[in-house]
């Protein structure tokens, strides 16, 4: 795949996708998101690919929305507008339900859109110099798109702060907030990221998919709720009787590495 605003590598089961316009600091436009989708959507269509990290060329992570790009939607018509921000919110979408998972791998700052591509991602790993924050009140807009997964980020009572305010959320806030799983020093991040890939990939694929329509199941219910009980009880029951789970409880008494993970 050719892009012109992105940068693919490989290592193995894992792909890093690099927003690479350094230029702008990795800022949004319709190029860079229609590109990003797309990679993502054949990442995750790739079997040999278990793992997907999201990553920044340059100094920043992603600036959020490219400054023409904004120029240039102010004069769009609603219906206009509307696509331009449909084509966004696809984006997030695939992120957030990739049956993969999915890293962002957090150097420097991650301001508005790259605050919601992080919210989206299953484990955020960042360096002691990134910086978070939610800047469209700002402008005189509002996180819409992205308000989905960072207000299940870090909760809707902290994310009324952060909405309204604007304020820049250092790393360690972030971390507390539980936008950040882990903050490392710059030299870290990528045997960090590395670490944890290797872990992911040890899981069962099809195990991992399951996790996570289980999660959603979970976000809708309660312990007190009888179905949702009996509805966990009930995957369980179905999951044992897969290939999957067959190989992999064979592979755990024979000691030795599952079928989905012998490179």
């Amino acid at each position: 795949m050719t892009f012109q605003t992105l940068e693919l590598t490989g290592d193995g089961a894992v792909a890093t996708v690099w927003l690479n316009r350094p230029d702008v600091h990795n800022a949004f436009n319709d190029i860079l998101i229609g590109e990003l989708t797309h990679a993502v959507e054949s990442l995750q269509k790739n079997e040999s690919v278990r793992v997907i990290v999201l990553a920044g060329r340059g100094k920043s992570f992603c600036a959020g929305a490219d400054l023409d790009w904004m120029r240039r939607a102010a004069e769009f018509t609603e219906q206009e507008n509307r696509r331009d921000a449909n084509a966004l919110a696809l984006l997030f979408r695939t992120l957030y339900r990739s049956p993969k998972p999915v890293i962002a791998r957090i150097h420097g700052p991650a301001i508005a859109g790259g605050t919601g591509l992080a919210a989206a991602a299953d484990i955020v790993i960042a360096t002691d110099k990134a910086v978070f924050g939610l800047s469209e009140v700002r402008l005189g807009l509002i996180p819409a798109t992205i308000g989905p997964y960072v207000a299940e980020a870090i909760g809707p009572r902290q994310a009324r702060r952060y909405f309204l305010s604007a304020e820049r959320i250092d790393v360690e806030r972030a971390r507390q907030l539980g936008l950040v799983h882990e903050v490392v020093a710059e030299e870290a991040l990528d045997d960090t990221v590395a670490a944890i890939a290797g872990e992911l990939v040890r899981g069962g694929p099809y195990a991992q998919r399951e996790c996570r329509e289980l999660l959603e199941t979970l976000a809708q219910g309660s312990p007190w709720d009888d179905g949702l009980l009996e509805d966990t009880a009930s995957r369980i029951a179905a999951i044992r009787v897969t290939p999957e789970a067959r190989e992999g409880l064979n592979a755990f008494f024979e000691k030795r590495p599952a079928n989905w993970n012998r490179e």
